[in-house]
C-alpha cells in the first residue's frame, strides 16, 4: 500500500526550512535592489565562477546557492525546497537536514565545476595554440569559434583587426592580439552558476530514497510515487546535460551533483548511525 504525501503531525515550516526560504528571498531582493540603485551586480560577483576566472572567488562555492537569476527561479526553488524539504527537517532534525542541504549544495558546485573544465579545456588548449602561433588568420579563426556576446568587446575587435591588417607583422600587434584572446577566454569563463536547484535535487533524491512509497501530486494534479519522480527527474537532467543543446543555460550536471553527493551522504549516516537518530 502507497503512503500518502501528508504534513499531519509534522511542522509546516521547520527552522531550517524557513531561515532558507527567508534568506534566498532576501539574496533575490539584494540582487534586485544593489543593481538598481549601486549598480552592483551581485550575481556576478557571489555566483560560481570558473577557477580560472578572473572573478572566480572560493567563497562563491557557497553564496552562489543563495542566488537566483529570475522571480520564476527562486519561487520555483523555494516550492521545492520546501515541499520536499520540511518533511525530511521533520524526520531528520534541523542540524543534519543542514548539514545535507549545505553538502548537497557544495556538492553540486564541485560536479559543475569538474563539468566546466572538461568543457573549457579545448578553449584553453586553442589559447596556448594560438599565442604560439599567432597572427591574423588564426585570430580570426578563434573568434569565429568561440563567438563573443560581449558587444563593446566585439567593436574593439573589430576596430583592432582594421588597424592590425595595416601592420600585420607589428610585434604590438601580435601581443595586442593575445590580449584580447584572454579576453575572450575569460568571457566564456566568467559565466556565473547561480540557484539553489543543486541542493533541491538533493532534497529530492532525499525524499525519494526516505519514501519512496509516498504518493506526490504532479502539478497538484497525477498522483506518483516519488521513488519514480527522482528516477525520471535524474535521467531528464543526465539525457539533458549530455545534449548539451544550445541557448541551454541550465546547470544540469551540478542537479545530478547535488544528487550524487546527496546519495553517499545518506548511505554514509545508514552505515555509521542510521537515518533517524
Amino acid at each position: 500500500m502507497s503512503q500518502q504525501y501528508s504534513p499531519t503531525g509534522f511542522s509546516l515550516l521547520p527552522p531550517v526550512v524557513k531561515n532558507l526560504l527567508i534568506i534566498n528571498g532576501l539574496f533575490y531582493l539584494a540582487t534586485l535592489s544593489l543593481e538598481s540603485a549601486f549598480g552592483i551586480d551581485l550575481v556576478n560577483l557571489l555566483g560560481l565562477h570558473y577557477f580560472q576566472s578572473d572573478i572566480f572567488r572560493p567563497y562563491q562555492f557557497v553564496s552562489y546557492m543563495f542566488l537566483h537569476g529570475s522571480i520564476s527561479h527562486v519561487v520555483m526553488n523555494m516550492f521545492a525546497l520546501w515541499m520536499f524539504g520540511y518533511l525530511l527537517e521533520n524526520v531528520w532534525g534541523s542540524k543534519r537536514f543542514l548539514t545535507y542541504y549545505m553538502v548537497t549544495g557544495i556538492g553540486a558546485a564541485v560536479v559543475q565545476m569538474l563539468v566546466s573544465w572538461w568543457a573549457f579545456s579545448s578553449v584553453e588548449a586553442a589559447v596556448q595554440v594560438y599565442n604560439q602561433h599567432a597572427d591574423i588568420s588564426n585570430f580570426l579563426s578563434f573568434v569565429r569559434a568561440y563567438p563573443l556576446h560581449n558587444e563593446q568587446l566585439v567593436n574593439e575587435l573589430n576596430s583592432f583587426l582594421t588597424k592590425w591588417s595595416e601592420a600585420p607583422v607589428s610585434p604590438e600587434n601580435i601581443q595586442l592580439s593575445k590580449d584580447y584572446i584572454y579576453q575572450v577566454w575569460q568571457e566564456h569563463i566568467s559565466i556565473p552558476t547561480v540557484g539553489a536547484s543543486g541542493a533541491v535535487y538533493g532534497i529530492l533524491l532525499a525524499f525519494g530514497m526516505m519514501f519512496p512509497n509516498m504518493l506526490v501530486y504532479v502539478y497538484f494534479l497525477f498522483p506518483i510515487k516519488a521513488k519514480w519522480i527522482v528516477i525520471i527527474y535524474g535521467a531528464l537532467e543526465l539525457y539533458s546535460g549530455v545534449a548539451n543543446n544550445p541557448g541551454d543555460n541550465v546547470a544540469h550536471f551540478a542537479h545530478l551533483g547535488g544528487m550524487i553527493f546527496g546519495f553517499f551522504l545518506i548511505l554514509y549516516w545508514k552505515k555509521k548511525t542510521g537515518l533517524y537518530t
